[in-house]
């Protein structure tokens, strides 16, 4: 019936179409042939006849030329112009060469078909649009025409253009790949009642296939109707069993319905037949990852290395997972193998030396460190972890060799404070600061320049340059809570403004609640204040102070998880309430964390104080020396 109805809308005779049409895919296919051999010595001039010096030569800007046109030629030769221009995908020349053969033989749907392909490769749609509709036109009988412009109507999202052409007089999709197609259409312009009876249509189409099932399967999904769609699969499962896609969508179903243990257990079904599925291992390692299951993510890897042990990339995801699970030495070994096949990776080379410097192994870290070269992304942060490690050590000079290179590889103010402060350290105090005022030009990165300023200025014990450094901060950015902190801190400390002191942590505090240090510099404000009450023989409200104080600086000392400080801080509390025995606890606390001389100058000799106050001596076997260790 088609047929019929397609004679009647031409005019013409369509098994000279179809002749015609295959006429010129035999020639096609021939040229193709021919010139997808790579054959150097088959030349265009030994094919058409050499050159005719009367015809000219297309060419374009800085391109050799590529085509003769010979408007007397048959258009057999303007279609292999076209096919040898679109080998060498210049789709404008082949576009061109099939116009011409177009004007030669208007009644080939094969040359219209091209044209309209060419038009969409050439993202003008309009004309390919034009071109199909005429390639239709004459060859209605061809599925491949078909398809091709319901594709182009699907792309305009001309959808009764499209179902136009992939329906027939009753209205019923012409085959499955019609009806797939006005599937996926429908599905797209989210018509999803429309798609779900043509994805019923497919299924009755090809019952062997499973296009239809995929395709119900998608619109359930959609709906997330997930006990629908998992059904579909599983009902797909029963007759095309083992097949692996389907298996993918169950456990792509399962992923949507954020059902991990679901989807762990079909990778776990389909490696009980594929037990050596690369793809697969991974995803359910990545599964057990995304679970929270370490343990299991760590025995996937296991077993990919131990199938695959030239993976490089599983060796380094199995000792990352390691490495997260604590398992420093394993972690470290893996990387240490990988770098044995690959001595010069990078990467592997700046995670190693990030594992042995948490093992406290600073020499393996730093000869991993080393091993990065200039060449490589990872060179400056090696050379800042390089600094890093000889900064703890003591090594000031190598540190500010290696921060200085650094800084010239890739300029960042971090690396000017670092900078700054190893200079500082090393005794160049006004070498240091200069680096700082250096890098203050007015905008609103001066904020940090002056907080660096004030810290380096608090730190030589010159309270007062300071403070007026950390009000700089406070005139460009009120809301600075460390630079509140910093100064409220600085007048407690000095038993000076305490009222003013108080409101300043206060403030910082509604900035940082949960802040350990500036809880515990209101603590200390408050023993302050109880301690200039006491002078004054103000007794209760000294200990009123003295209660607030200490609570503060017992939520400071759990905020903080323990710092010398602090537990000096309470110790001072204690031993104004009187409790010297219990002062003298807090005391070699602090020592055991580590005495920060530059912020408890004076707790060694309150510890010794007390302890010959109390009659211990050194019995309680802690050192006296700095390092607080017992």
């Amino acid at each position: 019936m088609r047929r019929a109805r397609a004679e009647g809308r031409t005019g013409s005779d369509p098994k000279s179409k179809r002749k015609s049409r295959r006429r010129w895919l035999v020639f096609s296919l021939l040229s193709g042939l021919a010139f997808g051999s790579g054959c150097a010595s088959l030349s265009f001039e030994s094919l058409v006849g050499g050159r005719d010096e009367s015809s000219s030569w297309h060419s374009s800007a800085g391109r050799a030329p590529l085509r003769i046109e010979r408007p007397d030629a048959p258009v057999e030769y303007d279609v292999l112009a076209g096919e040898l221009a679109q080998l060498e995908g210049d789709f404008e020349l082949a576009r061109e060469a099939y116009q011409r053969a177009a004007l030669k033989d208007p009644d080939s749907s094969f040359i219209h078909d091209r044209l309209a392909r060419l038009a969409w490769q050439l993202d003008d749609l309009e004309s390919a649009v034009q071109a199909a509709e005429k390639a239709f036109e004459l060859d209605p009988d061809s599925m491949e025409v078909r398809l091709f412009l319901a594709r182009l109507y699907r792309s305009s999202e001309d959808f009764e253009g499209l179902e136009r052409v992939l329906r027939d007089a009753e209205g019923r999709p012409l085959d499955a790949d019609a009806a797939f197609a006005l599937f996926q259409a429908a599905f797209e312009r989210g018509d999803l009642e429309a798609a779900e009876a043509l994805a019923h249509e497919l299924q009755a189409m090809e019952p062997d296939q499973l296009r239809g099932a995929l395709a119900l399967t998608g619109i359930y999904e959609q709906r997330s109707d997930f006990d629908a769609a998992e059904r579909v699969v599983r009902e797909s499962l029963a007759e095309f069993p083992d097949h692996f896609l389907l298996f993918m969508r169950l456990a792509q179903i399962k992923r949507s319905r954020e059902d991990k243990p679901g989807e762990i257990a079909v990778y776990r079904e389909i490696l009980e037949r594929h037990p050596r599925h690369y793809g697969i291992l991974q995803r359910l390692a990545q599964a057990q990852i995304e679970n929270e299951d370490i343990e299991a993510g760590i025995q996937t890897f296991e077993r990919i290395v131990e199938l695959y042990p030239e993976d490089q990339n599983a060796l380094r995801r199995l000792a990352s997972l390691e490495f997260s699970a604590g398992r420093y030495e394993a972690a470290a070994a893996r990387l240490e193998t990988v770098l044995v096949n690959d001595p010069n990776d990078p990467d592997v080379a700046f995670a190693l030396g990030q594992m042995r410097r948490a093992l406290g192994e600073p020499g393996e870290a730093l000869a991993a460190f080393e091993r990065i070269g200039p060449e490589a992304p990872t060179f400056v942060d090696a050379r800042i972890q390089i600094a890093t490690i000889l900064h703890a050590e003591g090594n000031l000079a190598g540190a500010l060799e290696e921060i200085e290179l650094a800084r010239s590889l890739r300029p960042h103010r971090a690396l000017d404070f670092q900078a700054a402060t190893l200079r500082i350290e090393l005794g160049r105090f006004e070498e240091g600061i200069a680096l700082l005022e250096s890098l203050l030009d007015g905008s609103d990165a001066d904020i940090e320049v002056y907080y660096q300023l004030g810290l380096h200025y608090g730190a030589r014990q010159q309270v007062d340059r300071a403070v007026e450094y950390m009000q700089r901060v406070l005139e460009a950015d009120p809301a600075h809570a460390n630079a509140l902190n910093y100064i409220g801190y600085s007048w407690a400390e000095r038993g000076e403004n305490l009222d003013q002191a108080e409101e300043l942590i206060r403030r910082a505090l509604a900035l940082s609640p949960d802040d350990g240090y500036i809880i515990d510099s209101l603590g200390w404000v408050y023993y302050k204040m109880a301690e200039s009450l006491f002078a004054k023989s103000r007794v209760e409200e000294a200990r009123e102070r003295l209660d607030q104080a200490q609570t503060q600086l017992l939520r400071a000392a759990e905020l903080t998880e323990g710092d010398p400080v602090v537990s000096e801080h309470l110790g001072d509390v204690l031993l104004l309430r009187g409790d010297e025995a219990g002062a003298l606890q807090y005391y070699e606390e602090a020592v055991d964390m580590g005495v920060r001389e530059n912020e408890q100058p004076n707790l060694m000799k309150k510890l010794e104080r007390l302890r010959r106050a109390l009659g211990r001596g050194n019995a309680q076997g802690r050192s006296t020396s700095s390092g607080g260790a017992p």
